[in-house]
């Protein structure tokens, strides 16, 4: 097989997963039928391989990486990767920095409930972590047009946008392209009782809303709880059930939104009767909780996040067929919205999310029909092996970036690089500093 990638993934792929492990693994395996991939994770997998070459590394170091990374013709980074283990930006071959995670956004949300001086000193972190990956990467990945926009414009910033990628190709798909979540190649499997008789105080006949996922920071599960709550009267047998309130890596903080609806739902009596708190579902069985479920819900606030989000959770909601209440805002729901799969409601609107559950409940049969075929053409649209198309032909024929490479062009002076030198100095000290600079003239 041609090629030899190595995918870094900082999450680590198992019975419990999130979002990063959850893409990583997916990446692996569909692209492991042409090329020879091996997969980096921190830990040890419980999971069926495949063609896929495993490989463990420590977080704190990441010793482990160094050989395999320079045996590789091509590496795929995310998050803090290049900044925690610096020797990845000095090899000569291509990287791919996969931006679908706009992490410095997410970041805000989440580190809000700190001082002010200490929510600058993380963006600053976050700031240097960011140039550096604009600045090292050959390609990059996003997962869509709308991120794309956003990421070409930090890429200018950045110097990356310049007469020679823009040479090497005008509409700049040979510098970034859309590779967004995808979903199983095949259909969802056959239904179990995962929920209904199950858990304690779901039974028969009860209608059951679900919410997919974790409850971040930019998400509104109070919302959500408020519009239950003003439904119960007249729907006794209405259930919200949350599938994950843990988030299954340790080393993520617990969030306050998770903490809040916990405390609101208690408050108003819900717990247990209405409203549902589970840990955390593991992936391969989430086809059943979502088979059993009536409705699909996904509400967040109004912030800057939802402009450049992509709802992951959504997808599970298109691949099973669920009817959607969301918030408006993001890309993905956008997609859904347009198509009659999702009912749309402005962020905090809680008697708008109590008459679109009330409408999805009431829901003609034939009406239904017609949607589910409709969810399942989208489906079609978003298997793995189809929007992994972008990446499978630049590993193909991997090249290091129009400006980066050592004939034909001269080095670009970059925004902001006297900084990234003091950075490298403090860091790094001398030796790393020519290391660096030595990377950027492609010696």
């Amino acid at each position: 097989m041609p090629g030899s990638l190595l995918i870094i993934s900082h999450e680590l792929p198992g019975a419990s997963m999130s979002g990063p492990a959850i893409r990583y693994w997916h990446l692996a395996q569909t692209l492991a039928d042409e090329f020879e991939v091996t997969l980096a994770v921190p830990g040890s997998v419980d999971l069926p391989a495949g063609n896929v070459n495993l490989i463990t590394y420590d977080r704190a170091l990441g010793r482990e990486l160094a050989g395999p990374a320079a045996n590789s013709r091509l590496i795929l980074v995310a998050g803090f990767a290049l900044h925690h283990y610096p020797f990845l930006s000095s090899l000569p071959g291509p990287i791919v920095v996969d931006l679908y995670d706009p992490f410095v956004l997410e970041n805000l949300a989440i580190h809000a409930g700190k001082p002010l001086p200490e929510q600058a000193a993380i963006h600053r972190i976050d700031q240097g972590v960011l140039l550096e990956q604009l600045t090292r990467g050959d390609y990059f990945l996003c997962a869509s047009e709308r991120q794309r926009d956003f990421w070409l414009g930090l890429l200018a910033a950045a110097g990356r946008v310049n007469p020679y990628t823009f040479a090497a190709d005008p509409t700049l798909h040979r510098l970034i392209d859309v590779v967004p979540f995808g979903l199983p190649a095949a259909p969802a499997p056959p239904p179990r009782p995962v929920l209904r008789g199950v858990v304690p105080g779901i039974e028969a006949g009860d209608a059951i809303v679900y919410w997919g996922g974790g409850l971040w920071d930019w998400f509104d599960p109070l919302t959500a709880i408020r519009a239950v709550a003003l439904l119960a009267a007249r729907r006794p047998r209405l259930r919200l059930f949350f599938a994950g309130v843990s988030h299954p890596n340790p080393a993520v903080p617990p969030m306050r939104q998770a903490a809040e609806a916990q405390r609101l739902s208690a408050e108003l009596g819900l717990t247990g009767r209405h409203v549902f708190f589970n840990d955390w579902v593991p992936y391969a069985e989430r086809a059943a909780y979502l088979l059993e479920s009536d409705i699909g819900l996904s509400l967040h606030l109004d912030q800057v996040e939802t402009r450049f989000a992509y709802r992951t959770r959504l997808l599970d909601y298109v691949w099973t067929g669920l009817p959607m209440v969301i918030t408006r805002g993001d890309s993905l729901g956008k997609q859904a919205a347009e198509r009659g799969l999702a009912a749309t409601v402005a962020a905090g609107d809680v008697s708008g999310v109590a008459q679109a559950l009330e409408a999805w409940l009431d829901e003609p049969e034939e009406q239904r029909s017609a949607r589910r075929a409709r969810a399942e053409a989208m489906a079609d649209e978003l298997r793995w092996p189809r929007v992994v198309g972008p990446l499978r032909e630049f590993c193909r024929a991997p090249a290091l970036a129009a400006d980066r490479t050592r004939t034909g062009s001269a080095p670009v002076w970059r925004p902001g690089l006297a900084a990234k030198a003091w950075q490298s100095l403090r860091r790094n000290g001398p030796a790393g500093l020519w290391r660096d600079i030595r990377l950027y003239l492609n010696w």
